[in-house]
């Protein structure tokens, strides 16, 4: 019995939100540098080992940053029934709901705005190391914007009770079945209005998100409930998560709606970097200044990894 009691300590539900989940994210961040022209490709190329790596560094900030948080997500309900009744401009979001909510309720079409900008002012300075990291992070908030459970406020179907489904949706199905996945996307295009091309994003990914929960509720209500998890060992801990056929059931069920959100992430990824060098004067990509982090930014860094290897998540989960 004692054993038993040691054993169900040790057992741990993969249910924790990570936004796309790790390795999501640096794919989409890899194969949006392929969707890149040749005056670009070459540097993106050339460093796409960082583009890569760095994808979840704005993850990495949620153990750190008290406020970064809401930048990954919009709860549309908290905000308006209507999606289209939100200010799409921040000056007008600010007057109507206020900072206080505006930071509790999620400001991630603001925050692409914001990277955008921070993209476009590396390119005109011809900043290597700010290029690259305005580029991770602004990959980062356009995959969680093609995210269906990062646009509600039942964000982890904590209140249909079908807490874990979005850690399923986001990381366990594209984990088992990406390599299925054609990422052949096209070519980056220019984008005339970033705040308007991702407010498109956002309404038709809150549009999918009665298909995600909906079809999760049927699938569970008639798949045997014995068959619906499984275990795994890792590092002496036994881990529990959906298991294959349940994920297979649900992935099929939708239509492929999770490559499809992926494809539409690494072009629109593709499209922002290329606007944002467009709109920058498309400086040549060679011979490119680097300026070092301040010893505050360093210091930061440091602090970001430290918290984060700590494991304790600040605000809510995603």
């Amino acid at each position: 019995m004692k054993r038993l009691t040691i054993l169900a300590a040790l057992i741990i539900p993969i249910f924790l939100c990570t936004s796309w989940g790790f390795f999501a994210h640096q794919r989409i961040n890899n194969l949006a540098v392929f969707t890149l022209p040749g005056d670009m490709v070459g540097f993106y190329k050339k460093n796409i080992r960082y583009i890569t790596e760095h994808a979840v560094d704005a993850d990495k900030r949620r153990y750190a940053d008290t406020l970064e948080a809401p930048r990954h997500y919009l709860d549309v309900e908290n905000y308006e029934q209507n999606i289209d009744s939100i200010p799409e401009k921040w000056d007008d979001a600010l007057a109507k709901y206020g900072l206080k909510k505006l930071n509790t309720d999620g400001i991630v079409p603001w925050q692409i705005q914001r990277s955008y900008y921070g993209l476009v002012k590396a390119f005109k300075t011809r900043d290597s190391l700010k290029i690259l990291k305005y580029s991770a992070d602004l990959g980062h908030y356009i995959a969680d914007a093609h995210v269906p459970l990062h646009t509600t406020a039942n964000h982890n179907g904590q209140l249909t009770n079908q807490v874990g489904i979005h850690a399923f949706w986001e990381s366990r199905l594209p984990e088992l079945f990406s390599t299925q996945y054609n990422f052949v996307v096209g070519k980056a295009h220019y984008i005339e209005n970033p705040l308007q091309e991702i407010w498109k994003v956002i309404k038709h990914t809150h549009s999918l998100v009665d298909t995600v929960l909906s079809f999760e509720a049927e699938l569970n209500a008639s798949f045997p409930a014995s068959e619906k998890y499984s275990f795994s060992e890792r590092n002496h801990t036994v881990l529990k998560q959906y298991s294959r056929a349940y994920a297979k059931a649900y992935h099929d069920k939708m239509n492929n709606m999770v490559e499809k959100q992926m494809r539409a992430a690494i072009l629109t990824t593709g499209s922002f970097w290329y606007s944002a060098w467009v709109d920058a004067g498309q400086p040549v990509l060679q011979n490119l200044i680097k300026i070092e982090l301040l010893p505050n930014e360093q210091r930061a860094e440091k602090e970001t990894e430290n918290q984060y290897q700590k494991g304790i998540l600040i605000g809510r989960e995603l």
